[in-house]
């Protein structure tokens, strides 16, 4: 009977040590992966601020963290707008693929990263003890968002919550050098925004998760109420940049017709969480005509 326990200890041994292993080889490859993101980054980097002023900053767009070209133009817009080193990102998710993580580990810049509810991937990463950035777990409201900020000063502020967006950004008291918001291309360019509700959250939305955020021509003209150009979308046509009037330099300023892009993707889901792979116009009937929008010029309630 002991012989046999020593057997099962041992294989038992075995078992949780090579697990170790493999965790400790799993820790090695990241670690190693994200050396190689940033060296990538530093020569994408240097290679675009040869080319000069950009007529277009789609030309700037490369991705090493950023789901889409976002790195690039962030890289860009910071290499044009004298600004403070510091970002807040608000909904950034594990913080696997935010617009910010190349700005906190390229460009040395200090972080706030808020998410609803995972923060704790960010705070076990290797990376969280190394680098000056803070996660906050909270469900980010207009009655919140200026408590949570501590920064004096914030040279960029990114908004990817899916719901509240536009709502957020007019709460903030803070005016911040540049500014990323998310913006829902599938409301085209009429005034709308989703009505505010502290407790929005798109998947559980009546309407399907295609409902939610606010169009570009909303987020244009709250950026002119705060003193803001717009300088374009990206490629994927999911966010929108906006530069301080008086930091916009040799940047050009366009128009929400000049600069706005249809997104792509298809991937909208209804409250059952069915997925359906439907092109914009078809969507927009299936999903949005009964949906209820706030009108932010009129201050109305409307349907599309």
């Amino acid at each position: 009977m002991k012989t046999l326990f020593k057997k099962i200890k041992k294989k038992i041994y075995n078992y949780v040590n090579f697990d170790n292993k493999i965790n400790t080889v799993e820790k090695l490859v990241i670690n190693e992966l994200d050396k190689q993101k940033i060296l990538l980054g530093k020569l994408l980097t240097e290679s675009l601020l040869r080319k000069g002023t950009l007529k277009n900053i789609h030309e700037a767009e490369f991705s090493v963290f950023s789901q889409g070209g976002d790195d690039g133009i962030i890289q860009y817009l910071i290499s044009k707008v004298k600004t403070p080193k510091t970002f807040v990102d608000i909904g950034a998710g594990t913080y696997t693929q935010p617009d910010t993580r190349l700005l906190l580990q390229h460009n040395n810049w200090s972080g706030l990263a808020i998410d609803g509810s995972k923060v704790d991937s960010l705070k076990n990463s290797e990376f969280y003890s190394i680098f000056d950035i803070e996660a906050k777990q909270a469900f980010v409201t207009m009655e919140n968002i200026n408590d949570l900020i501590k920064f004096k000063e914030i040279g960029l502020f990114n908004i990817d919550i899916d719901g509240n967006d536009y709502w957020i950004w007019k709460a903030l008291k803070i005016n911040p050098d540049i500014v990323i918001v998310e913006y829902n291309s599938f409301f085209g360019l009429k005034p709308i925004s989703i009505p505010y509700r502290a407790d929005f959250v798109r998947t559980k939305s009546d309407y399907g998760t295609l409902y939610c955020g606010a169009s570009l021509m909303s987020l244009c003209d709250l950026a002119k109420e705060k003193g803001y150009f717009f300088v374009g979308c990206n490629r994927q046509g999911i966010n929108a940049f906006f530069v301080k009037k008086d930091k916009i330099g040799d940047l050009r300023p366009l128009t929400p017709e000049e600069g706005f892009v249809m997104a792509t993707v298809k991937e909208h889901r209804d409250k059952n969480n069915n997925r359906y792979f439907m092109k914009s116009e078809e969507a927009i009937n299936f999903f949005l005509k009964k949906a209820p929008f706030y009108n932010t010029r009129t201050n109305k309630i409307e349907t599309i």
